[in-house]
């Protein structure tokens, strides 16, 4: 009985190395966030709010564009003014994913690429609440008519994740 209970448990432990390419995946996209809001902040010479042809830089001409803007709530500015609100629903959905690991099978390679990019995503915006008290965007898409909110590395990494594991889950659910 005794080995059984053991090996029960055993197989339940779990080790940072089980989670290594989710930490791994979390802390490239935080890099990459933070280092590419610092260049936009302190080394590109951007102005704030600026976009083309008034500053900012056009890298397809009609499409895509480099500007440096801020934002103080979520997307599209919802809970503007509540960045605490934010960075206690951030802190909550961290701990979530640790407490329910298991149930979102972050165990699983496939997981661990979403929760990777979901979770390098909200840290990096969490610290920019945190530190500036905004969140620093920048990238600048148009489409024809419409201007798509401005936005930067750890907002696409979040989209990208929890489209990825929405698309998994469809996939999973339907055979």
């Amino acid at each position: 009985m005794t080995t059984i209970r053991k090996q029960s448990r055993a197989g339940f432990k779990d080790s940072w190395r089980d989670y290594k390419l989710l930490l791994g995946i979390a802390l490239v996209i935080l890099l990459l966030d933070q280092t590419s809001k610092a260049v936009i902040v302190h080394l590109s010479g951007f102005e704030l709010g600026l976009y083309p042809p008034f500053g900012g830089k056009v890298i397809i001409p009609g499409l895509f564009n480099l500007a440096y803007a801020v934002n103080y709530g979520a997307a599209w500015g919802i809970l503007h003014g509540f960045s605490w609100l934010l960075v206690v629903f951030a802190v909550v959905v961290m701990v979530m994913m640790v407490l329910f690991r298991r149930e979102l099978a972050l165990r699983m390679v496939s997981s661990q690429w979403c929760f990777g990019l979901i979770s390098g995503g909200i840290i990096g915006n969490t610290i920019d609440r945190l530190l500036r008290g905004h969140v620093v965007d920048f990238l600048d898409v148009r489409l024809p008519g419409y201007q798509w909110p401005t936005f930067n590395v750890a907002d696409s990494a979040i989209v990208v994740g929890t489209l990825l594991y929405i698309v998994l889950q469809l996939r999973t659910s339907s055979q």
